[in-house]
């Protein structure tokens, strides 16, 4: 079994690793720029981060976050891409220099472009405006910056036009910067006239090593170290660590409670099936399991928190408890509180298992060593319990083991109403609010705890039934 389980985990690490590069490759392709969004909530909601943050504090805040790297160890490609572009500080403005070296097929005459752009806008933004020059210094900064966006020719000479009409209307200070707007018309000019068709046919593979965003993000998320909330700049680790001992908790009450009550009555069902205990059991038990949660949990609330009916419990959002309470009193009174809660955890799991644990009962009870335990007079009890009840927990085990990720991912609905912050409430508005680090965080512990279920369940196969060998298995 030691074998198995070394294996097992070895096994483990390739496979973790494919969920993370999916996670990373969802993560770089998701909508929305993440230096933005954060400044954006520095500067204020609802305001544009491009008239509030200058460049530098754009770049500034790229280089925290690490978006500054390359994506990952090596990028295969063609000769019209060269090995820097990532250092390009903006998505759509790199975008559009990969699209311009792909069509004209020379990277250093779209690297003199843009940086013949950027020398342009560097000196409009020097310029102090006035009463006289504010309205063609604004549609001159507003032409650049459609500018950097365009890649098709037609669009770009478009712009031009509009731009050397601005700059035409002379005025002291527009005069200036009619110098570098010959030289951006001069470096289009030169792309076009130098175009190169087979570049793009050229394969290249770019190397960058370690120093990328991936390598970082995989030894950063192995050391604890989950990123940056683009909420509210917080580190992810306490959040997730935060929001985890809630749900934990209730989650590993919740399946001891359903496995504990639901084996019982399942094992009930398949010894006395076809009685009217059991089919009273039985149709009791989906007709709660039709009941969606949501449901009862408001009705518990209506009935049991107040109001016209019973105060046995607190209402959600009730006065937390006192932080100089005494532990027991903590311990008491939290345990309270999640009464209800634990009733909507657990009540939709009872008819699910105990339907397995009926099924599973009912192929064994019907085998031959089964017959024979019972001619030989043994009790119902032994029989039962001692030689049908371990081999009929097979697809009781199987179902454990995808029972493990909800631990932690936990139910958004129930933490919502009985305001839980755990990490159904946290991952939902994470989702809401494009926080990408909180959700990839809850995606990786997520797939560790799926595969630390499925070891848990191959162990307590071998346990319950010594026929099953993964050790010949696996030889």
């Amino acid at each position: 079994m030691l074998k198995y389980i070394v294996k097992r985990i070895f096994i483990f690490i390739p496979t973790l690793i494919a969920i993370s590069l999916i996670t990373f490759v969802i993560g770089i392709n998701a909508p929305g720029d993440p230096v933005e969004t954060i400044l954006s909530k520095q500067q204020g909601e609802g305001q544009s981060v491009k008239g509030l943050a200058d460049e530098s504090a754009y770049i500034s805040m790229r280089h925290k976050l690490g978006l500054d790297l390359p994506l990952f160890y090596f990028s295969i490609t063609n000769s019209t891409s060269p090995d820097t572009l990532y250092r390009i500080a903006k998505t759509d403005v790199r975008d559009n220099l990969a699209h311009l070296a792909f069509i004209y097929g020379s990277w250093p005459n779209v690297a003199q472009y843009y940086s013949a752009i950027k020398q342009f806008e560097n000196h409009l933004n020097i310029i102090k405006p006035d009463s006289s020059n504010a309205e063609n210094l604004n549609k001159a900064k507003a032409a650049v910056s459609v500018l950097y966006t365009n890649y098709e020719q037609d669009k770009i000479a478009t712009l031009l036009k509009k731009l050397d009409t601005v700059i035409s209307i002379r005025t002291n200070s527009l005069e200036l910067v009619s110098v570098n707007f010959n030289a951006v018309k001069e470096a289009e000019k030169n792309i076009i006239d130098n175009k190169s068709s087979f570049s793009k046919y050229i394969p290249v593979i770019h190397w960058y090593g370690f120093r990328n965003q991936y390598h970082h993000w995989l030894v950063n998320f192995m050391r604890g170290d989950f990123g940056i909330s683009y909420q509210d700049m917080r580190p992810v680790g306490p959040i997730i660590w935060d929001a985890m001992k809630w749900t934990m908790g209730i989650s590993f009450i919740s399946i001891l409670l359903a496995y504990f009550i639901a084996i019982p009555i399942g094992v009930k069902a398949a010894v006395n099936k076809g009685s009217r205990g059991e089919k009273i059991t039985t149709s009791g038990l989906f007709m709660l399991y039709s009941l969606p949660n949501f449901w009862i949990a408001t009705m518990l609330i209506i009935f049991f928190c107040g109001g016209d009916w019973f105060s046995w419990f607190p209402a959600p959002g009730a006065a937390p408890i006192p932080t100089d309470a005494p532990f027991m009193y903590h311990v008491t009174q939290g345990l309270y509180r999640l009464i209800l809660p634990l009733i909507c955890w657990t009540y939709t799991s009872l008819a699910f298992i105990s339907r397995q644990m009926r099924g599973g009962m009912l192929n064994v009870i019907g085998q031959d060593y089964i017959r024979t335990a019972q001619a030989k007079g043994l009790s119902e009890n032994v029989v039962i319990w001692k030689h049908a009840f371990r081999n009929s927990l097979l697809p009781v085990i199987t179902l454990f083991a995808n029972v493990f990720p909800l631990l932690l991912s936990g139910s958004v609905v129930i933490e919502e109403i009985f305001s839980i912050p755990g990490m159904g409430q946290v991952s939902y508005n994470a989702l809401i609010a494009n926080d990408y680090p909180v959700v990839f965080a809850d995606t990786m512990f997520a797939a560790l705890l799926t595969l630390f279920g499925t070891l848990v369940a191959d162990i307590l196969y071998a346990m319950v039934d010594p026929r099953i060998s993964f050790t010949k298995a696996t030889a």
